[in-house]
């Protein structure tokens, strides 16, 4: 199953198909820059491009841990995301506390109850080119992201169980 994600108006906003299932579209969040084929670190722009997915990361206080052909991780109060583009650790997990930027996954907001890794500037990392590119659930309504794309519980569920380790995800 791929997952195609179109982006839409106003251009933090987008919608989201998953190959499997016929006529579903459901809206998604998008960064608050929109979509581009260019990123920097920071820039809250969603990358465009085709992306595989890495993992599946979930919160055991809250959510159940899925089932799934794909790798399984699970946060605790000490994961963090680093997006410190002077380290050797950009854009890869870490261990907190972490003394260079990073992002903490533990969050009250559950932004990041359960998300999927995206396979974005990762093999290897390219300094400044953008870090924790995430499909998470969204909030308040689907606000803008900081360059990640954000779903609903529900919609993440679907996406879930159809899920393989050939998704790719395709932006733009």
């Amino acid at each position: 199953m791929d997952i195609f994600v179109t982006p839409s108006s106003p251009p933090s906003r987008g919608l989201l198909h998953l190959s499997e299932i016929r006529d579903m579209c459901a809206p998604c969040a998008l960064g608050q820059g929109g979509v581009a084929a260019t990123k920097k670190e920071g820039d809250g722009i969603t990358p465009a491009g085709a992306w595989p997915v890495r993992r599946i990361w979930y919160r055991p206080d809250r959510e159940a841990r899925p089932v799934s052909p794909l790798e399984i991780c699970q946060i605790d109060r000490k994961t963090g995301w680093c997006d410190d583009a002077e380290r050797a650790e950009y854009n890869r997990p870490v261990a907190l506390p972490f003394d260079g930027s990073h992002e903490v996954l533990w969050r009250a907001d559950g932004l990041y109850d359960i998300f999927l890794e995206l396979g974005f500037n990762d093999a290897p990392p390219e300094p400044r080119v953008g870090s924790a590119i995430f499909l998470h659930l969204e909030k308040n309504d689907f606000q803008p992201t900081l360059g990640c794309i954000a779903v609903s519980r529900n919609i993440m569920g679907r996406i879930l169980t159809h899920i393989t380790p050939s998704t790719i995800v395709h932006v733009g």
